[in-house]
């Protein structure tokens, strides 16, 4: 079922994000600060190309989660997050209910370069949830709080400590597979993308616009070229 609508959300997976940066090329005339880069504007061309993405990629979306996870709530719902001030990003969450949503900020829908990188920035965000990837984030941070607590516990730490190792536990389980996530969530969503009728390999030149994470201890993205090579391997098989 389709079904597009405005509005700010809790409870995100991570995902796709570009931070806009940059330095003038030139001094500026005045001693002013320097200007940010304009943000993309959304044109009707813009809105028009997201409309028809949606109605192309979603049932594709809702077929591949009740083939491979029916025991999840397969009824994608998209939604446009225009809070002011938001960056390039995209992300998929759950609302109260268990209902997967998949988010897409103003900046995002206007700085795609074509359908086939809206279409699978759009697979790939469907691909987390059917990959269960928030309840196999929670249970990682669980863990991880669990286990830094209770070393923090048993080594008489006074409370404020234990409490403290359990944040840092929480956060260091939440991004321990993070990146396996992202890669999977690539794999998957150059299928959705492929049977919605886009090309992954045209789509996935959207992270050339990303700056590059590289391959941090812990980072919670893996290398582009990782990401990109993983579109291809997968999409030469289709």
């Amino acid at each position: 079922m389709r079904r597009i609508a405005c509005l700010a959300l809790i409870v995100l997976a991570s995902c796709v994000e570009v931070s806009q940066t940059g330095q003038p090329t030139r001094p500026a005339p005045q001693p002013a600060v320097a200007q940010r880069p304009a943000a993309p504007v959304v044109t009707r061309d813009k809105i028009q190309q997201f409309l028809t993405v949606v109605q192309r990629v979603e049932p594709v979306a809702e077929r591949e989660c009740r083939s491979r996870s029916p025991q999840f709530n397969c009824d994608f719902r998209i939604v446009v997050d225009d809070r002011p001030g938001q960056p390039i990003n995209a992300y998929q969450t759950l609302d109260r209910n268990g209902q997967p949503i998949l988010a897409f900020t103003l900046p995002m829908i206007a700085s795609v370069r074509n359908a086939d990188e809206l279409a699978f920035v759009m697979g790939h965000e469907a691909s987390h949830h059917i990959a269960g990837h928030i309840p196999r984030q929670q249970q990682s941070a669980a863990a991880g709080a669990l286990i830094l607590g209770g070393i923090a516990a048993v080594t008489g730490a006074g409370q404020e400590a234990v409490d403290q190792a359990v944040r840092v536990g929480a956060g260091v389980g939440g991004r321990v597979f993070s990146k396996e996530y992202e890669l999977e969530a690539d794999a998957l969503g150059t299928v959705i993308t492929h049977k919605s009728g886009y090309d992954p390999v045209r789509g996935v030149a959207f992270f050339s616009q990303i700056p590059d994470p590289g391959n941090r201890f812990l980072g919670t993205h893996p290398p582009n070229a990782q990401r990109i090579e993983t579109v291809r391997r997968v999409a030469a098989g289709l």
